[in-house]
């Protein structure tokens, strides 16, 4: 969907760059903006710009910068240099960082905003952001050296520090990739046990988490804000036609969202490209609904998920839709069905939609499962519709409907039966 529309203009990203600023805490007093043809290799915005915004910040005592777009880390050295050490100077990323670090909880999403924190700083390293052992819960209590440990000849405390942080990523990583195995594990258990997963994605606000509650009952923290939730979260919930599936919920995206935070969250995500299905989750009450709907489904591409079956859901229509209205078959959708998770509207339509593609999206297989291999069997039944079972000489012929994953694993089996008979 990339280049199908123009991307939100500037009055529009800037009103969304106001709202993560009162997310994260902060003040907005005042904003500017600039039509240029080039970026200035050295200041972003050019030095006729730069004098405008240090008056700007006298007139408003204003000690706080906050740049819409990322910044390289000389651009952001040389405004800095200009504005001055009394002034903070941010970007978008940085912005976003902070506001994930305030809202991750879970020991998971701890360790994944504290791994892209020290990679965007790395490349940014200067005296402003030295001793970082003491920040962002490093020191002897996370394994640090409660310091910045001793300097060798001839080296810069900035030497000291980018080799500090590269150690402190290295941990972050292995700690991670420990973390990602477990839930990896989980996962796998949950294969096993033949409950579909159904993954919520959209923009972040869009209404995910009170979905999820007004759907399970759930009791996920929610709020009127953007990134209210960053730890993923399962249920369990019974369709109407009594088969059980898990729904996750997932970190909101947003437009410009940090590569750092992307990589990060990895584990996180997986949970999106390992579902059965997805909800993607719009606010349809917002003017820039579908631009969200565009952000989303660029995120999903770069995640290699596009391809899942996936339904959309617009939420909130207890409020005046958005004027625009789009063929939602055209972009990829099962279906799209109109909800109020708040009033608690159109749920089971969306439950018995979902459990309809559940069904539509298994395919047929005929397979004999040898008596020796009970489990899978068991787990046929489980998963799958039987249509058609009788009982051989070397185990049960049937031809059964079943989830794409288990006709693969089933696949699997068979050819591993094949194999030993040739053996013997």
């Amino acid at each position: 969907m990339k280049g199908s529309r123009p991307l939100f203009s500037v009055d529009d990203s800037l009103d969304e760059l106001a709202l993560l600023a009162d997310t994260a805490g902060v003040t907005v007093c005042g904003r500017m903006s600039q039509k240029v043809g080039h970026i200035d290799p050295g200041t972003f915005i050019g030095s006729g710009k730069l004098e405008e915004m240090v008056t700007l910040l006298g007139e408003l005592n204003a000690n706080i910068v906050i740049f819409d777009d990322e910044l390289s880390p000389r651009h952001q050295r040389e405004i800095q240099k200009a504005l001055g050490d009394k002034v903070h100077v941010l970007d978008r990323s940085a912005l976003i960082l902070d506001i994930f670090a305030q809202h991750a909880h879970t020991r998971e999403g701890s360790l994944q905003v504290e791994l892209a924190q020290y990679e965007y700083r790395l490349p940014r390293l200067t005296r402003q952001w030295t001793h970082l052992a003491r920040q962002a819960g490093g020191g002897a209590g996370r394994g640090g050296t409660g310091g910045v440990g001793l300097r060798g000849p001839g080296e810069t405390q900035l030497e000291v520090d980018r080799r500090e942080i590269d150690r402190k990523i290295t941990r972050l990583k292995k700690e991670l990739e420990a973390v990602r195995a477990h839930r990896q594990r989980h996962r796998l258990q949950r294969l096993r046990a033949g409950v579909p997963t159904v993954a919520l994605v959209g923009y972040t606000n869009a209404g995910k988490s009170t979905l999820l509650n007004a759907l399970s009952g759930a009791d996920v923290y929610v709020a009127n804000q953007l990134f209210a939730t960053l730890d993923p979260t399962t249920r369990r919930v019974t369709l109407p036609n009594g088969r059980a599936v898990l729904f996750s919920d997932t970190v909101g995206f947003i437009q410009k969202l940090p590569v750092t935070l992307v990589a990060a969250f990895r584990a996180t995500l997986e949970e999106v490209t390992d579902a059965d299905l997805l909800l993607h989750v719009v606010d349809g009450s917002h003017p820039r609904a579908w631009d969200h709907v565009d952000v989303v489904e660029d995120t999903l591409a770069e995640l290699g998920a596009e391809r899942l079956p996936k339904i959309l859901v617009l939420n909130k229509n207890d409020r005046p839709a958005s004027s625009e209205i789009l063929d939602y078959a055209n972009l990829g959708y099962r279906a799209m069905v109109p909800v109020s998770a708040l009033r608690k509207t159109g749920l089971e339509q969306l439950l018995e939609t979902i459990g309809q593609i559940l069904v539509d999206n298994l395919v047929t297989v005929s397979i004999t499962i040898p008596y020796t291999q009970g489990e899978w069997l068991a787990m046929i039944h489980n998963q799958g519709i039987v249509v058609e079972e009788k009982h051989g000489d070397v185990g049960v012929d049937l031809v059964v409907r079943v989830p794409p994953r288990l006709a693969g694993q089933l696949e699997q089996i068979v050819k591993g039966a094949s194999e030993e008979e040739e053996e013997s």
